[in-house]
C-alpha cells in the first residue's frame, strides 16, 4: 500500500506542483477499486487506483461526457499514464442515506429526494444524447439478455439455496416473458444500473453523482425503481408515489411529447421486481456463499421490501410460478429463519470481551464455567513496531486504519464472528448468563484492543446482546487512557 501512496503522491506533485500534507487511505468497498483522500493545506482530492483499465477509461469517458453537459458528477483532474490512477473532485463522504438517517423522514429529506429525482431525469435525456454506448463494460444496452441475467442470478445464489420446490421450465418460461413485456418500450435513454441513495452524495445542499461506470442504454424506470424501492432507506408509500408523479412531470418537460403514464407505471413495477431480484441475488451470493455477515443481515429486509411490493403493486403480466414462488420466500417462516435471534431487556446473557497481553497470561474466567474463546492476533503485523503508532491503541483512527489496510485483520474478524455467532444465537435462546471472548496480542494495546471493541460492535448491532469490554492490560499501556471499561448496551 506504501507504494501505491508514493505514487499518487509523484503524481500530485507532478501535476499539482506541490506536495500533498498526506495521503489516507479511504475503507473499502464491495468492488476492487481502492479509493484514497489526498490533503492539501487548502483542498482535498480523491485518488482511485484500479488495475481494471477498461473500467477506467469508461468512468473517465463517461464523466467527461457527463461534465461537459453541466451534469452533477465530479470533475477528473488528470490520469497516470498506465491509466491505472486518476485523481478526481472530492465532493465528501455524505450520501443520502446519511441525510436520511440523520434528518428522517421530514421535508427537507424529501426535498433532497424531489432533486436527486430531478438531476438524475437530466443525467438520463441529456447524458443519452452523443453518448458513446461502445464504451459500456458489458452490453450497451440493458434489453432481454441483460434482464435474464438478472433473474437467473436470483435464481441460482438464492432461490436455489432454499431448496423449495418449484417447476423449473415454468420458472424460466415466466422470466422469458417478464424479460421480452419489459423491454417493449419506448423511454430508452442513459441508465446508471446502481442507482441508490449510497451513490448520490450531498454537499452544501446539492445532490452529485458516483459510480455510473456501469452505465449503458436502458429503461428510464430501472434508475427510479432502484432508488424508490431500495430496501435501507424503507421509503413509505405515499412517499414513493409522490416522488414518482413528480419524477414523470419533469420526464414531461424534458421529453417532445408527455409520456403514457398507464404504460410507463406497469413496466416500472416491473423494473422494481427486476431489482429487487438481482438484490436478493447478489445477497445471497456475498451472504449465503462467501458468508459476509452484513449481507446476510439484509436479506430479511430485503425479503420484507418484497414482500410490501407484492401486497401493493401489479407488474402487468402473469408469471404464475414466478409469483407462487415470491409469496413462498416472503412468508413469514422463511423471512424468520434470515433474521438472527436477538435478545430483549430480559436476556440474562452479557457478553465479556477481554484484549490482553500475552506476556500477562490469558485471562481467568471468573463466571464459574471454566473459560472462553481465545483469539490470538499475533499472526497480524503489530503496529506497535512502528514509532508513529507505540503512543497509540486500537482505539484510536491510525491504529485502526493500519490494520484495515496494512494486515488481513478484517478477514481474521469475519472468520471469528462466524464461530462466535453460533455461542451468542445459542446462548441467547437457552437463556445463559456469561460468554467470555478473549483476544491477545503482545502487549494488548494495538490488535487486540481492535479486535476486541469491532467485536462488541457486531455482536450489538447483530444481536442486541449486552456486552462488556475490558482491556486488561491498559495499565501497562505506553500512554495512559482515561477510561478503562466500556460498556456497550
Amino acid at each position: 500500500m506504501k507504494i501505491l501512496i508514493d505514487k499518487i503522491w509523484e503524481l500530485c506533485e507532478a501535476y499539482l506542483k506541490q506536495a500533498p500534507e498526506h495521503i489516507e487511505q479511504l475503507p473499502r468497498s464491495g468492488s476492487d477499486r481502492i479509493y484514497f483522500r489526498i490533503f492539501f493545506s487548502d483542498k482535498t482530492y480523491i485518488a482511485t487506483y484500479n488495475l481494471n483499465i477498461k473500467e477506467n477509461k469508461t468512468f473517465i469517458a463517461f464523466s467527461k461526457h457527463f461534465r461537459d453537459k453541466q451534469l452533477p458528477v465530479p470533475e477528473i483532474y488528470f490520469v497516470n499514464d498506465e491509466q491505472t490512477t486518476y485523481i478526481q473532485e472530492d465532493l465528501g463522504t455524505v450520501c443520502l442515506l446519511d441525510m436520511l438517517e440523520k434528518h428522517g423522514y421530514t421535508d427537507y429529506t424529501f426535498r433532497l429526494y424531489k432533486e436527486s429525482l430531478k438531476q438524475l431525469a437530466h443525467v438520463q435525456i441529456a447524458g443519452d444524447k452523443d453518448m458513446d454506448y461502445d464504451l459500456c463494460l458489458t452490453a450497451k444496452e440493458f434489453g432481454r439478455q441483460a434482464i435474464l441475467s438478472d433473474l437467473l442470478y436470483f435464481k441460482y445464489y438464492f432461490l436455489d439455496t432454499l431448496q423449495l420446490p418449484y417447476d423449473k421450465q415454468a420458472m424460466l418460461d415466466d422470466f422469458d416473458a417478464l424479460a421480452t413485456y419489459l423491454t417493449k418500450t419506448e423511454y430508452k435513454y442513459f441508465m446508471f444500473r446502481d442507482f441508490q441513495s449510497r451513490n448520490i452524495i450531498i454537499n452544501n445542499d446539492e445532490v452529485h453523482f458516483i459510480d455510473f461506470q456501469g452505465g449503458m442504454k436502458g429503461a428510464l424506470q430501472y434508475d427510479v425503481a432502484s432508488l424508490l424501492w431500495q430496501a435501507k432507506a424503507n421509503l413509505s408509500d405515499e412517499w414513493k408515489e409522490q416522488l414518482l408523479k413528480y419524477y414523470l412531470n419533469v420526464i414531461d418537460e424534458l421529453l417532445s411529447r408527455p409520456i403514457d403514464r398507464q404504460v410507463f407505471v406497469g413496466q416500472y413495477n416491473g423494473y422494481v421486481l427486476i431489482r429487487m431480484l438481482q438484490v436478493l441475488g447478489a445477497y445471497g451470493f456475498r451472504g449465503l456463499f462467501e458468508r459476509k455477515a452484513h449481507f446476510l443481515t439484509s436479506i430479511p429486509i430485503a425479503l420484507k421490501n418484497l414482500k410490501n411490493f407484492l401486497q401493493n403493486s401489479h407488474v402487468g403480466i402473469s408469471t404464475s410460478e414466478l409469483t407462487r414462488m415470491l409469496d413462498a420466500i416472503t412468508s413469514p417462516e422463511i423471512i424468520t429463519n434470515f433474521e438472527p435471534f436477538q435478545a430483549d431487556q430480559h436476556t440474562p446473557l452479557v457478553v465479556t470481551i477481554n484484549s490482553f497481553s500475552y506476556k500477562k497470561g490469558i485471562p481467568q474466567d471468573e463466571s464459574g464455567n471454566g473459560g472462553g474463546f481465545v483469539f490470538d492476533c499475533r499472526g497480524l503485523l503489530n503496529p506497535g513496531r512502528f514509532e508513529e503508532y507505540k503512543t497509540l491503541t486500537g482505539q484510536h483512527k491510525k491504529v485502526t486504519d493500519f490494520l484495515e489496510q496494512r494486515t488481513r485483520m478484517n478477514e481474521f474478524l469475519n472468520g471469528i464472528y462466524d464461530v462466535v455467532d453460533i455461542s451468542v444465537e445459542d446462548f441467547i435462546k437457552r437463556g445463559f448468563s456469561n460468554l467470555m471472548i478473549n483476544f491477545g496480542c503482545t502487549g494488548g494495546q494495538h490488535r487486540s484492543v481492535y479486535a476486541a471493541e469491532q467485536t462488541a460492535k457486531h455482536l450489538v448491532a447483530k444481536y442486541k446482546v449486552k456486552v462488556r469490554v475490558t482491556h486488561l492490560n491498559e495499565c501497562n499501556w505506553v500512554k495512559e487512557i482515561s477510561t478503562k471499561q466500556t460498556e456497550i448496551a
